[in-house]
C-alpha cells in the first residue's frame, strides 16, 4: 500500500502533466473484477455486489482518509476533483463529504496550502440512485455514468460472462430510458459525464448525445471515430429522433432505427 507521501507525489506528477487541464480522480476503486496484492478481501459468492469502491473505503476509513489527504495536498492551489465510485445511497457523499471537510480543517490548522476549490462527485452505476437523482444533486458537485456497472446491474448480467455478456443490447428502451432520465434531472444542475464501453462507440455515442449528454470519456483509440460522428451530426434532429423511438412501447432494441437514421443523415457509425 503506497504510503501518504508516495501517493501525493503520484497524484502531483498526474497534475503537473495536464498543463492546467481538470483532473478527476477516483477514490480506491477496487472489488470485483479490480485486485489489489497488497488488499486481502474475503472471498465472496458474488464480488460484483460485495465489499467494494466506496463501501470498502467507508468501512476502511483509515485507507480514505489517507487517499483525500493525499489528494487534498496535492492539489494546493489548485481545484480538486473528486469522485465516488459505486454510490448507493446518498449518505455515502455526505459521509465522504465530512472527511473531506475534517482534513481541510486539519490542513488549515497546520498551515498546508489548500485546494482553490473543492468539488466532490458521484458514480451513477448502481440503478437504486436513479431514484434518488433530485437528492444527489444536492449532496455532489458533479456526477459520472458509469454504463458498465449500470448495465450489468440493470440487465442482472455478468459484464465478464461471455455466455451473458452479448445477450442485452445497451442501445434499447429500458436502459436508454433510464440514462435519459439521468441527463433531464442531473443535466440541468450539474455538470455530468458518462464513461464505459458504451461511450466509445460511435453508433452509441450519437444516441447519447440524443439523449442529451455532451461530455462522454472513452479510451484515447475511440476518440478519432467518435469525433468524425459528432461533427457530420445535427444534435437537434437525433435528439427529436431519440425521443421518438423512446416513445414507442415494444422492448427491442434500437439499435436497427438508429443505424437507419445515420446512414439517412450521412453519420458515419
Amino acid at each position: 500500500m503506497p504510503k501518504l507521501k508516495e501517493q501525493q507525489a503520484l497524484y502531483e506528477s498526474v497534475l503537473n502533466s495536464v498543463d492546467g487541464k481538470p483532473v478527476t480522480f477516483r477514490t480506491l476503486d477496487i472489488g470485483g473484477d479490480k485486485v489489489l496484492p497488497y488488499m486481502r478481501t474475503a472471498t465472496e459468492e458474488n464480488p460484483a455486489m460485495g465489499w467494494r469502491a466506496i463501501r470498502l473505503g467507508l468501512d476502511r476509513p483509515g485507507l480514505l482518509r489517507t487517499q483525500l489527504r493525499a489528494l487534498l495536498r496535492a492539489s494546493a492551489g489548485r481545484e480538486f476533483r473528486v469522485m465516488l465510485p459505486m454510490v448507493t445511497e446518498l449518505r455515502e457523499v455526505a459521509q465522504t463529504r465530512q472527511i473531506i471537510d475534517r482534513e481541510l480543517a486539519h490542513m488549515r490548522r497546520h498551515g498546508h496550502p489548500e485546494p482553490q476549490r473543492v468539488l466532490l462527485g458521484a458514480m451513477i452505476e448502481v440503478p437504486a440512485l436513479l431514484w434518488q437523482l433530485d437528492g444527489l444533486t444536492k449532496v455532489a458537485d458533479f456526477v459520472s455514468v458509469g454504463t458498465n456497472d449500470l448495465l450489468q446491474f440493470m440487465t442482472a448480467s455478468d459484464r465478464s460472462n461471455v455466455r451473458v455478456a452479448q445477450r442485452f443490447d445497451p442501445l434499447s428502451r429500458p436502459f436508454l430510458r433510464a440514462l435519459k432520465s439521468i441527463a433531464d434531472v442531473c443535466g440541468p444542475q450539474m455538470p455530468v459525464t458518462l464513461c464505459g464501453e458504451l461511450a466509445g462507440n460511435p453508433l452509441a455515442a450519437m444516441a447519447l448525445i440524443g439523449l442529451g449528454f455532451r461530455s462522454l470519456s472513452m479510451s484515447p483509440a475511440s476518440i478519432g471515430p467518435v469525433k468524425a460522428m459528432i461533427l457530420a451530426l445535427n444534435a437537434k434532429n437525433v435528439a427529436e429522433e431519440v425521443q421518438r423511438l423512446l416513445a414507442g412501447d415494444a422492448s427491442d432494441a434500437l439499435r436497427p432505427a438508429l443505424v437507419e437514421f445515420a446512414k439517412a443523415a450521412g453519420v458515419p457509425h
